[in-house]
């Protein structure tokens, strides 16, 4: 739960477009939100940022604590988060830098904001260094861009995920230790979001769809089929996610090469099933 000062920060930046006043007046400052690690429940943080190119960097500094903040240990169980600037809301991938690349990042940081240096100063703990990485949708106006659009994010952090675990081998001699954060972190949202995507294909859209279209009843069927088959497959990555310093690099790239070969054939017969029907649907639903 944010705190009564949080609470108080939060309602200015909201009701004044993300200006606000006290400690933070003429201080960049975002609304992150996460999904509790334990809870499942959204909490809403102030923070500061920098900004890095077409992405954002916050810090978990807890102010020189001794321990990460809530906010990071969240992110790391749902690294999909929502971002608010001003008076713009927008969802993101989170994801912690890691060794040089984080060290740069500090550097770049310290010279925007001093103050994190002190933080730093303040504690043993290594101050981590949070990318943000906001989504970019497209064009949407029916169910069926809708749709599309999830399936161009879906393909393209797989994608993402795979040039990560390459660059990961590559990356010297012998047999490469564990994982890493970053691939972690974009593999994670990458397996959450097709769970959700799936489950709400399976509990919802077939089923609504179905009626109106007896004669893709075996359609049907056989694209629940391929999602059982699917979640099969992202199940053993999502062991090998739950420690990424002992994980096998070899039967995570194995695993994902499977992911890759049944996910891909499935979303190809899912648009040329399922798409045609949802055009005329337009997206968002018109209210009651």
């Amino acid at each position: 739960m944010p705190t009564s000062f949080d609470q108080s920060v939060i309602a200015e930046f909201r009701a004044n477009g993300g200006k606000v006043g006290g400690p933070f007046a003429g201080g960049d400052l975002l609304l992150l939100t996460t999904t509790g690690a334990k809870s499942g429940k959204e909490t809403t943080t102030p923070l500061g940022y920098v900004r890095h190119g077409g992405s954002l960097l916050v810090v978990g500094s807890n102010l020189g604590a001794a321990r990460h903040p809530g906010w990071y240990h969240n992110l790391l169980a749902h690294p999909s988060v929502r971002v608010e600037l001003g008076a713009d809301t927008f969802e993101a991938l989170a994801i912690p830098a890691e060794g040089a690349r984080r060290d740069a990042l500090f550097e770049q940081v310290v010279k925007v904001s001093p103050g994190y240096a002190d933080y730093q100063a303040a504690t043993t703990r290594l101050l981590p260094v949070v990318v943000l990485e906001p989504a970019r949708p497209g064009e949407v106006a029916t169910l069926a861009d809708k749709l599309l659009e999830v399936h161009t994010w879906l393909r393209g952090q797989l994608r993402n995920v795979r040039a990560e675990v390459e660059a990961h081998f590559a990356a010297g001699p012998g047999d490469p230790p564990g994982l890493g954060l970053q691939i972690r972190q974009r593999c994670l949202a990458f397996c959450q979001t097709l769970e959700f995507h799936h489950a709400g294909e399976d509990g919802h859209l077939f089923p609504g769809l179905a009626p109106h279209h007896p004669h893709l009843a075996g359609a049907f069927a056989r694209l629940a089929a391929e999602h059982r088959t699917i979640a099969r497959v992202q199940g053993e990555l999502a062991a090998l996610l739950a420690d990424v310093g002992a994980a096998d690099p070899r039967r995570f790239r194995a695993e994902l090469d499977r992911m890759s070969a049944e996910l891909n054939a499935h979303l190809d017969h899912e648009e040329a099933v399922v798409l045609p029907l949802l055009a005329g649907i337009p997206w968002p639903p018109a209210r009651p």
